[in-house]
């Protein structure tokens, strides 16, 4: 087994041992302990009040954590209102969901610990818990991120990665941020929860690289069943299709056996299969399901990291969606 994908730990480089726990720069393990204690609490409440009206939610703030992070940085900015804003990029335009979810948990949080939580640090709990209660794995998070003043919507509609993309152009904008090729594959099983729009992979459906035929990569059964619920008409670009038509609502390493069997619904998603560092991986997580908990958990930590503002950088905002 490759001493790259067995990554059972990691502590940032920038990390101390201090008093007993690690001190990340100013993000701190127990940074809320005494002046917010029921903060994992409030924000786990939040999370599965909103998991149990709408199990689709799980992935949308899962994916809502993401796209923070890979645009300036884990810093709330994502949250923001405003035409110029992130959420009107094209990615995250009519698909990007589970605001109102963050809005509901800050308004608790301010009742109980007025001032003192940002919404950048509730975001990246918020996606913790939405792994973990449905079925995925529990990883301990620093805190102390403060909020942006500004979104980057230019920066949004470029970083982030897309279904479309090749994997080397993906991999890169990973790098980009500090991430590398493990942490590729790690984080697309992800995709083992949630829904993705028709627009996103119909063209494997009906006319896959100009071809006037599907993907050939894809699975009979899959492909039967998808025509059928995204006909090849405009009208059905926003229905929705389970990334894993096994267990949907899950999460577990089934996303990793779909790719075995040529059943990744995304483009990306199967991409993984066309690059042996890549497949490889896919093979061992499909295998592994506790390696790929733990090193989801690890991933998702330094997923965490990017860009974040502490000490007197930014601002602790009352609302989400507005700068102070």
């Amino acid at each position: 087994m490759s001493p790259s994908v067995c990554k059972l730990s990691f502590v940032p480089l920038f990390c101390l041992l201090f008093l007993g726990h690690f001190v990340c720069g100013q993000l701190d393990y127990k940074f809320y302990d005494v002046m917010c204690p029921n903060l994992t609490n409030i924000v786990r409440s939040g999370v599965w009040s909103a998991i149990a009206n709408d199990t689709r939610m799980a992935a949308s703030l899962l994916r809502l954590h993401f796209h923070d992070c890979f645009v300036n940085g884990c810093d709330g900015s994502v949250l923001l209102d405003g035409t110029d804003g992130e959420k009107f990029a094209f990615p995250n335009q009519n698909s990007l969901r589970g605001f109102e979810v963050i809005d509901a948990i800050k308004t608790n949080m301010e009742m109980a610990c007025p001032s003192m939580v940002s919404c950048a640090d509730i975001l990246t709990l918020a996606a913790r818990e939405a792994v973990f209660l449905t079925g995925g794995p529990y990883w301990a998070i620093a805190l102390g991120r403060r909020d942006g003043l500004t979104a980057n919507q230019t920066a949004a509609n470029t970083d982030l990665p897309s279904p479309f993309e090749p994997l080397e152009n993906i991999t890169a904008k990973f790098t980009s941020k500090g991430l590398d090729i493990n942490d590729v594959v790690v984080l697309s099983g992800a995709h083992t929860i949630g829904f993705a729009q028709c627009f996103t992979f119909k063209r494997r459906l009906f006319n896959f690289d100009g071809s006037g035929n599907p993907d050939p990569t894809l699975d009979a059964s899959l492909l039967s069943n998808l025509q059928s619920v995204c006909p090849n008409q405009d009208n059905s670009d926003t229905k929705l299709a389970p990334l894993d038509r096994v267990s949907s609502s899950r999460f577990d390493n089934n996303y990793y056996n779909n790719l075995l069997n040529n059943s990744g619904l995304l483009e990306s998603d199967q991409a993984l299969m066309g690059d042996n560092r890549t497949a490889a991986m896919v093979n061992i997580y499909s295998k592994f399901p506790f390696l790929f908990s733990k090193n989801f958990g690890v991933s998702m930590v330094k997923m965490s990291y990017i860009g974040v503002l502490t000490g007197q950088n930014g601002q602790i905002r009352k609302n989400c969606r507005v700068v102070n």
